[in-house]
């Protein structure tokens, strides 16, 4: 009996950062005079999280505390000052010494001995600046200086006071110096550029700590162990940074006719090639939201705030002239961690990032988002929303039309009017509906699926009960409905009725709406194998959800089942490029290569799957088990289960399949997979439970236990014959009912019942199930000791795409009738990598 993981259910800084980019435009005179500028730039840290009116006190209060110290005071006397607010923090600009911005950092470290709800971070570089005036006609700064300190103090935690190469060596003149300044090394930041840093601190001054971005991110030994060199000239700091003006003028025109320009046409991942870092040209209208951080009190609120951004995503991904990263990869990166928006961009192939946060208080909520081209870091967008809670929805089609024309994609009026339109006018319903989607995305193997999909069902039923017009409820309720049928946990007309009511219900409310035709494409896929129709309602879906993976990884599966496997690679690659770090995509594109015996292209994707999620007990596995097909070694097999079982024993009955297991050919091994196998059986990938008992059969058999084989095997048909007592004609349940019989002697019957499900299904109905219905023929017929009938069905199994391996011919005790025939030997042979 055969069962495999196949598919299931399913360059000028704007100082201010959190302003609209129009009000942070300037207009520079033709010739800029350059000067050197020794810059303070003050951060407050958490200053997003607060409250409107809290912001406003913590800025009055830091700005009495700056303007209270010596060095601000003495050089805005001496004319000597520029100070620029950047919305959470300062920059102050000296300019008789590099000293000056050092000292001022310490005085403001020892004020806020007594303040110590201000947490702050500092950094200070020496440099070229302009000074600029902006719209307001206020002075503003600009140029490679006040670039350098940003990043600078970038690096740096609550309390840090970080300085540059240069202002470090400029202090090493001076004796009194030399013990605060700590050398943290080369540390990579923007633009790929590496970047030396020093910690400042002394009698408590400063935080002694190294900083997180410095632990996390690559860095370098400094260049030289001797003492700090002196610094550059002024004369030559002047001629590098009219050289970098004149290389930024050129850069930023490029890039300027770079998003005039069409956007470039998508190339395809090769086979192969799916990598944590997506290939190829990035489109310059592409975005990706990531998950917005939750600032609500109330922690249960957490699925409002995926919910908000899940919403903003949906409605971008309407847009054609746009592309947009599906959630399931987008949601990898949470909110609560430091994010390289740089970094994040490249893995999943996209120019901008919108983040964002939500905070709902009783019945009010404030949505702040920002955008960013992640290619240059600039924010090119921000904007808070503070409004009553019913109007959350037109906050979000607010900000999705607003990125939409910041990106300068062409919006149609039907994508228009979908972005407009509110889900439903409930938000109790939006969010028993935000809980349902969260349990649907982790129902890919089948005993999560058991567990989770019919709580998704009774969250969904609650939602639709409270808004009769919630298109998507009834949409995922109808998915969800028929998971249960596919996976066999429910497979009753009963239920896939309630599918059908579900979807006929969305196609009423909505009949041109392409989430509908997506449900009632899996309907069919589900419930009656229907690839035809299923394709047609999938090529209606595609037409307005021109972003969704879903609908390219289904055409896909479909392609699959249907036996057009270029198509389906093709499918696959194209849904990798929406959702590059979907990991059940990348699962079903190995498994396409291990049916075509291309087990270099899935060692491939497995190790691309690894680099994203390194730790996932499932992929390891898998990753292993290439080795076991294509190269008959099981080591790498035993290896892996042993170390992740000893990492966590919970994961046993998820990787430590009897199938593999057996190939050990070791009464242990056959002893710790009955263990790990679920008493109440597991969904084959043809969609029929597969009892505990019928590997408790196989076993005995293998080990000579007749006796034992026969107890084992009877249990096992009383539970296959329970399910064929609701489904006569269920082809998956009748081939599993001959393996049994096989293992019980009843030669006959197990025969017919083989040849029949082959006949209910044959692969030209189902490329898939269909060719593990033509294994297990195969396997009846051995162990029915009809070794010519056995040998002809392997041989003809071969001759299309297959899951039975050279690894699971050679080591597998289903074949060990056959061992010692030239000719199961030759076709063994046939299948060893050359």
């Amino acid at each position: 009996m055969w069962s495999f993981a196949l598919d299931p259910g399913e360059g000028i800084v704007r100082l201010s950062r959190r302003v609209k980019a129009q009000n942070t435009s300037v207009e520079p005179k033709p010739d800029l005079p350059l000067e050197i500028a020794h810059l303070l730039l003050i951060d407050v840290v958490g200053y997003s999280k607060l409250l409107v009116n809290e912001q406003i006190e913590l800025l009055q209060e830091l700005n009495r505390i700056v303007r209270n110290t010596q060095c601000f005071q003495v050089a805005e006397a001496d004319g000597k000052l520029i100070r620029v607010p950047t919305g959470d923090g300062m920059a102050l600009l000296f300019f008789q010494s590099p000293e000056q911005p050092v000292r001022c950092a310490l005085e403001i470290s020892k004020a806020l001995r007594d303040h110590p709800h201000i947490q702050l971070r500092m950094g200070v570089h020496s440099g070229p600046v302009n000074r600029i005036t902006d719209v307001n006609d206020k002075t503003n700064i600009a140029g490679s200086g006040i670039n350098v300190a940003q990043r600078v103090m970038d690096c740096g935690d609550a309390g840090h006071i970080l300085l540059s190469r240069h202002v470090a060596d400029d202090l090493a003149e001076y004796r009194h110096w030399r013990p605060y300044l700590h050398d943290l090394g080369e540390c990579e930041v923007k633009h790929g550029l590496r970047l030396h840093v020093f910690n400042l601190y002394k009698d408590d001054l400063g935080n002694p700590q190294v900083p997180d971005k410095l632990k996390r991110r690559k860095r370098w030994k400094p260049s030289a162990t001797g003492p700090v060199s002196g610094p550059p000239s002024p004369k030559f700091v002047l001629t590098v940074a009219l050289l970098v003006s004149t290389i930024a003028l050129v850069i930023s025109s490029l890039i300027f006719f770079h998003r005039a320009s069409p956007s470039p046409k998508i190339t395809s991942v090769a086979p192969g090639t799916a990598a944590s870092s997506v290939a190829g040209p990035i489109p310059a209208k592409s975005i990706a939201v990531l998950p917005f951080e939750n600032l609500s009190d109330e922690k249960e609120n957490a699925y409002f705030a995926d919910g908000v951004q899940d919403e903003i995503l949906t409605d971008l991904s309407k847009v054609a002239d746009l592309k947009v990263i599906s959630r399931t990869s987008v949601m990898q990166y949470k909110s609560g961690a430091k994010r390289n928006l740089r970094e994040i961009a490249q893995q999943l192939g996209v120019a901008h990032v919108l983040e964002g946060s939500v905070q709902r208080t009783g019945n009010r909520v404030r949505v702040s988002a920002q955008l960013i081209d992640a290619r240059t870091d600039m924010h090119l967008w921000a904007e808070r929303y503070d409004r009553d809670l019913a109007d959350v929805f037109a906050i979000q089609s607010e900000i999705a039309k607003t990125i939409a024309d910041q990106l300068q994609a062409k919006i149609s009026p039907s994508e228009k009017a979908a972005i407009e339109k509110a889900p439903t006018t409930d938000l109790a319903a939006f969010d028993l509906y935000e809980r349902a989607k969260a349990l649907w995305a982790d129902v890919t193997d089948p005993l999560h699926a058991k567990e989770k999909l019919p709580q998704a069902a009774q969250l969904l039923d609650e939602a639709v009960a409270r808004d009769a017009q919630f298109l998507l409820a009834w949409c995922l309720l109808s998915r969800v409905h028929g998971a249960l049928y596919w996976t066999g946990h429910d497979r009753t007309q009963p239920r896939l009725d309630m599918a059908n009511v579900a979807v006929q219900t969305a196609l009423r409310l909505q009949p041109e709406a392409g989430e509908a035709h997506r449900a009632l494409a899996t309907y069919y896929y589900y419930g009656f194998r229907d690839y035809a129709r299923a394709s047609s309602e999938l090529a209606i879906a595609k037409s307005t959800l021109p972003n969704d993976a879903e609908v390219f990884l289904y055409t896909g599966l479909i392609d699959r089942r249907e036996g057009h496997w270029n198509e389906a690679t093709r499918n696959m690659e194209r849904a990798l490029e929406l959702d590059p770090r979907n990991l059940f995509t990348l699962q079903q594109l190995a498994v396409t290569y291990m049916t075509l015996h291309h087990y270099t292209d899935e060692a491939r994707i497995y190790d691309s799957a690894l680099r994203i999620v390194p730790g996932d007990p499932y992929s390891r596995i898998l990753r292993a088990l290439v080795e076991l097909d294509w190269r008959a070694d099981i080591k790498p097999f035993q290896t892996t289960l042993g170390t992740v079982v000893a990492e966590n024993p919970s994961a046993a009955s998820d990787v430590d399949t009897p199938l593999y297991a057996l190939c050990e050919r070791t009464a242990a091994a056959a002893a710790r997979a009955l263990t790990n196998y679920p008493r109440g059986g597991v969904t084959t990938d043809y969609g029929v439970n597969c009892p505990h008992a019928y590997w408790e059969g196989v076993v005995a058999r293998w080990q000579g236990d007749s006796a034992k084989a026969q107890v084992a095997f009877i249990a096992a048909r009383s539970e296959v014959e329970k399910i064929l007592a609701k489904q006569p004609d269920f082809a998956a349940a009748i081939s599993l009912l001959g393996v049994i019989d096989a293992g019980l002697g009843r030669k006959e019957e197990a025969i017919y019942e083989g040849r029949h499900a082959c006949e209910l299904l044959p692969t030209s109905k189902d490329a898939i199930s269909g060719m593990a219905l033509a294994i297990n023929l195969a396997q009846i017929y051995t162990w029915t000791g009809e070794k010519d009938r056995a040998i002809e069905q392997i041989a003809a199994v071969q001759r299309v795409p297959n899951v039975l391996s050279y690894g699971l011919l050679k080591l597998h005790p289903y074949w060990d009738p056959l061992r010692g025939d030239p000719r199961f030997e030759k076709i063994v042979a046939s299948l060893a990598p050359k």
